[in-house]
């Protein structure tokens, strides 16, 4: 299958977005990069699809994907790439089932939509900050970028099977965890902001796109999503101020 612009579009951006994650050294900041959608938004240009619940859907895959690692990692003492290589392979497993059976509906969207955003909202308010070391590894770019570029590349040649599920795949996450190996519990607790502040973005372009073409109604969405991300962050950052938990050890997920 033939790559499209888009397509390409989105190789470039999701490699420079990883590379931005593996030159920060402090977890929080790992974190925040990885919260701004622009694999997200590339993906959907790609996909040519409309915001339905296979999208939403993949937010909770995502929770999956980044708590899965962990535990692999931590409790079960898996090596991280092979932990992360699980994770991801589940990810894409579990998201072309569910895609499957997901009607591409206005009332599987609402369902769906409904059912994840609490998500969000509990792991803001329950998953409480820890103190965990700042770090960058020492792999070089030039062994990195290939990699996340044969990730995107597979991504986009099974895109229609995964349909919504491919927008939220952990494109800049799979090099996220594992530059943050230890710092999982900070990544794995962003993953409630990026629902809360996606949930409201996917929102306003599923009703955008009844009126506008995909990319006036994308823009939309990142003017939400500019308009969230400061209270998500806000509230976040407040519940930081609490007495953090220790740091976790392997073992301890």
């Amino acid at each position: 299958m033939p790559f499209g612009s888009w397509d390409l579009a989105l190789l470039l951006v999701v490699s420079a977005q990883a590379t931005a994650v593996a030159w920060v050294r402090r977890p929080r900041l790992k974190a925040l990069v990885i919260t701004f959608p622009f694999p997200f938004s590339l993906a959907f240009l790609a996909l040519g699809h409309r915001i339905d619940a296979t999208n939403v859907l993949g937010m909770l895959l995502l929770l999956f994907f980044f708590h899965a690692v962990r535990w692999l990692h931590l409790a079960l003492r898996v090596p991280i790439v092979a932990a992360i290589a699980a994770s991801a392979l589940g990810y894409c497993l579990i998201g072309t089932l569910v895609a499957e059976v997901t009607p591409p509906t206005e009332a599987a969207f609402w369902v769906a939509w409904a059912t994840i955003m609490p998500f969000g909202v509990a792991g803001l308010l329950l998953h409480p900050h820890r103190d965990e070391p700042c770090y960058r590894s020492p792999l070089p770019l030039y062994v990195k970028v290939p990699v996340i570029l044969a990730v995107v590349a597979v991504l986009i040649v099974i895109k229609q099977s995964l349909r919504g599920f491919m927008t939220m795949f952990p494109m800049v996450s799979v090099v996220a965890v594992y530059e943050a190996r230890h710092s999982l519990w900070t990544m794995s607790r962003q993953v409630p902001v990026i629902i809360l502040c996606l949930g409201p973005m996917m929102l306003a372009i599923h009703l955008a796109q009844s009126r506008l073409a995909d990319v006036p109604a994308l823009l939309v969405g990142w003017a939400v999503f500019a308009v969230v991300l400061p209270v998500v962050n806000y509230l976040q950052h407040a519940r930081s101020s609490l007495p953090a938990q220790p740091v976790a050890t392997r073992g301890t997920p």
